[in-house]
């Protein structure tokens, strides 16, 4: 079976940069196959990568003499809180799932927490939430923003993890 073309239109529409598709020709020495530019896509996108996000995310404190585990090193941050203590966070964020499919990817986003806590060797005692959307008075908005709230509610409540706080 023959692959399709790959050109940097392909790419664009990869939601790479004609700058990361130079970058994958010259490091492979050669066009990327469809399916490794469907690889790179994926792996350097926002979701995976935080290519946009990363250099904000990089401005949060890194270090200090309570922190066990800092932002990047493991699956959550550890802080220790005395008498043999800590506790664990994790932040995620699933902008294109829940915009895609909002109350699953919702739900994914808070099972990627909770999962991350545990790797940690922790148990999750409370969720919060930080949420962004348009206008609630656009009909897509409102949508999303039902199907977002409901999934975050339902996945966290399985597990028994109350989401206590959170903004909108």
């Amino acid at each position: 079976m023959k692959e399709l073309e790959v050109n940097k239109e392909a790419a664009l529409e990869h939601g790479l940069t004609e700058e990361e598709f130079g970058w994958i020709c010259q490091k492979l020495g050669r066009v990327p196959t469809f399916t490794e530019l469907g690889i790179f896509s994926v792996m350097w996108s926002e979701h995976c990568s935080y290519k946009n996000s990363i250099a904000l995310l990089k401005t949060l404190p890194r270090s200090g003499g309570k922190l066990l585990v800092g932002a990047g090193e493991e699956n959550a941050g550890l802080i220790d809180i005395g008498d043999g203590l800590a506790i664990a966070f994790k932040i995620e964020r699933h902008n294109h799932p829940s915009a895609v499919e909002p109350y699953q990817g919702a739900a994914t986003g808070v099972g990627g927490i909770l999962r991350d806590i545990f790797t940690m060797g922790a148990r999750p005692i409370a969720c919060l939430n930080s949420l962004r959307f348009g206008s609630l008075e656009d009909a897509r908005t409102r949508y999303l923003f039902e199907g977002v709230v409901k999934g975050i509610g339902d996945y966290g409540n399985c597990f028994g993890v109350p989401t206590v706080a959170g903004e909108i």
